[in-house]
Parts: C-alpha cells; structure tokens; sequence
C-alpha cells in the first residue's frame, strides 16, 4: 500500500529541555549531545481547545527510520550547513527509554561548526528540532483538565495525535526553541491533517481558524513523498485504511476547498 506523504514536518525544543550540552569524549574531542525528541511527552500543536491538537511520539517510533536512513545535523535546517552526518561516522542516533537520543561530532575545520560551538556556549543557539515524515500515527479523543485564571479547574474535550512511525530527515540545532508565529503554527496542523485526509477534521478546526483552508491550499501543491507501508507490520489506526479510501478523502477536501492535490 502506497501513501503520499504531503509534507516534511518539523518539532522543536528548548535546549533546557533536551540537556543538549557540549561534551568532551575520551579523546577529548568536544562533541554535541542531547535529547531531539522525548517519547510520550505531550505537546500543543496550535491551540488544543479549537483548531489544534495535542501530539505525543511513542516509544519505537524512529526503529526503523534509524535502520534504514542516512541523517543528517543541520543547523537551522538548512542543508548547507551540514554538522554531521550518519553514513560518514559523525552523527550517532540512538532510541532510548528517554527519547531520540543525538551524539554529533563537530569538526572545527568547517567555519560554522567553530560558529556553532561559540553560539552554544553563549546561549545564542537555544534550541533542538528534527525534520521528519509521519508514516503511521493514531488519533483519539481525550479529556484534558485546565486551571483558570481565578483557579478553578474546566475540563475540555480534546484530540491527541500520537506518532507510531517517522521517517527521520535531520536534526537540527536552532536559533528559535519554540514556534514564534501563527503561521508556522497553521502549517503544522495543516500537515497533520493533510496526512489524516479528514475532512470532519479540517471543518471542525476551520470554524475557529479559516486560514486552515489556505495553508491546505498551498501544502496540497507542493510535491509529496511516497513511502511504502512495511507489509510485515500491523499498521496504525489511521493508515489502515486502504489507499482507495485515503483518495476519496482527499478528493473530498479538494471539492471543498478548490484543492490541487498532487499525484502520488
């Protein structure tokens, strides 16, 4: 079964959150260490009480993305400035109780690596992200309790998106720890909900936030990824479906938004 990725999706994290350090090793080479992505650590996509969810990665999701591929560490993740790289021995990824764990050699040679390092020991450089494809996740509603302002303590009704498998691209050390606009934000939810190809979904959200439907517009034209659903692996809820039912979804969204959608 073929599934059309949309888009590349990016998650980042405060250094303070990650324990990210620069560390010497035996040989006394100073080398970047930290944790990219924590494992059942719930986060706020957008705004969980109207148009946004919540988001979790499970244990194991990156198993099999780290037996196959060849990352990379970028800093803000642009590929010119490549840290570190897998298949060359100087970028370390490993899965651990904790998360996604990053150990990148960093080689004073290149000029932005020296830059890197100064950034870091300055507190210039104050966050970690990873660029990755979502090839199974889960959706499922929760109750969420939150405390006001005047301290008493509202439950609402809220959807948690949990990631069972990705597709790694990179991690990336980053100047921004957190999403600092609405637009990044749109995107983010865009791209979960493109995947998802529920238009219930996107209805519901774009009460509260009608731009949805224009940043849908502009992911449904950008080129999509095809990955292959491992045949060996029980899929998750959500690509379960077959792929005659993903189209018709997305036909779906595309008669009511105007969407271009792109060929598989």
């Amino acid at each position: 079964m073929t599934l059309t990725v949309t888009t590349e999706e990016r998650r980042r994290l405060a250094l303070a959150a990650t324990g990210a350090e620069l560390r010497a090793d035996d040989a006394g080479a100073v080398r970047f260490v930290g944790l990219a992505s924590p494992f059942n650590s719930r986060a706020a996509i957008g705004n969980p009480r109207t148009w946004g969810f919540y988001e979790e990665f499970a244990p194991g999701a990156y198993t099999k993305t780290l037996s196959e591929g060849d990352q990379r560490m970028l800093i803000d993740h642009d590929s010119y400035f490549v840290v570190s790289r897998v298949s060359a021995g100087t970028l370390k990824l490993a899965q651990s109780a904790r998360g996604l764990e990053v150990d990148s050699a960093l080689d004073d040679e290149l000029s932005y690596v020296r830059d890197l390092k100064a950034n870091l020991r300055n507190g210039n450089i104050t966050g970690m992200s990873i660029g990755f494809y979502v090839v199974k996740d889960q959706w499922t509603m929760i109750e969420v309790e939150e405390e006001g302002d005047d301290g008493k303590v509202r439950v609402f009704d809220a959807e948690l998106r949990t990631v069972l498998e990705v597709r790694l691209i990179e991690a990336s050390a980053v100047t921004f720890p957190a999403f600092t606009d609405t637009e990044a934000e749109l995107k983010s939810v865009a791209s979960a909900l493109a995947l998802r190809a529920d238009v219930g979904a996107v209805e519901r959200r774009a009460v509260h936030r009608p731009e949805l439907r224009d940043v849908l517009q502009v992911i449904a034209r950008e080129p999509g990824e095809s990955t292959r659903a491992d045949e060996t692996t029980e899929p998750g809820e959500t690509t379960r479906r077959h792929v005659e039912e993903i189209d018709l979804a997305m036909r779906g969204l595309s008669a009511r938004y105007g969407l271009k959608l792109p060929t598989a």
